[in-house]
């Protein structure tokens, strides 16, 4: 049995690894096609917006979870559940605003940059833009309107990654006529 066991998370480190890897080939490619890390940082926003806009009907099937009441629910469930799903790491719910309308994610380790130095003439790559746009694309999609953006970043010092997420507004659904 344990046998099986010691496969089963071997299977998933190396999965792990191939993803981080794989994820890494692409942002070298998407470097050497664009001018610029702006560009660059774009790209992987909307790549990660179409990447959430499909993640979520997975997410949602495979977790069984229902239409969250507020913003902190739907953080708690981001962090707790979602994270670990994809990702496998589970970062903290922080520095929430007064307002209640926006909140920091921390990691303390984020698997997307294993085995990643940022050369110095990418200063402004925000290496994991990816995930920004995953987020706003997957909340997009369950009629929520978000800002989600790296505030920190351990490949440019900081001892965290923090991404900031603030609610904006709810998408009113439109129906066809005809369809209400």
């Amino acid at each position: 049995m344990s046998r099986q066991s010691n496969r089963t998370t071997d299977s998933k480190k190396m999965n792990s690894e191939l993803f981080t890897l794989t994820y890494g080939a692409l942002v070298t490619q998407l470097c050497k096609d664009y001018e610029n890390d702006e560009e660059v940082n774009k790209q992987l926003d909307k790549m990660g917006y179409n990447i959430g806009v499909r993640l979520i009907e997975d997410f949602l099937a495979r977790s069984s979870i229902g239409r969250c009441q507020d913003f902190r629910e739907t953080a708690d469930v981001i962090a707790k559940v979602a994270f670990k799903m994809y990702l496998g790491v589970t970062p903290s719910v922080t520095n929430w605003s007064p307002a209640g309308d926006e909140f920091s994610l921390i990691l303390e380790n984020n698997p997307l940059v294993d085995f990643v130095e940022l050369p110095d003439n990418h200063s402004t790559l925000v290496y994991s833009n990816l995930l920004c746009g995953v987020l706003r694309g997957a909340l997009e999609m369950v009629q929520m309107a978000v800002d989600v953006k790296f505030s920190q970043d351990t490949l440019r010092g900081d001892n965290v990654t923090e991404i900031r997420m603030k609610f904006i507004k709810r998408i009113e659904e439109n129906l066809p006529a005809g369809d209400e």
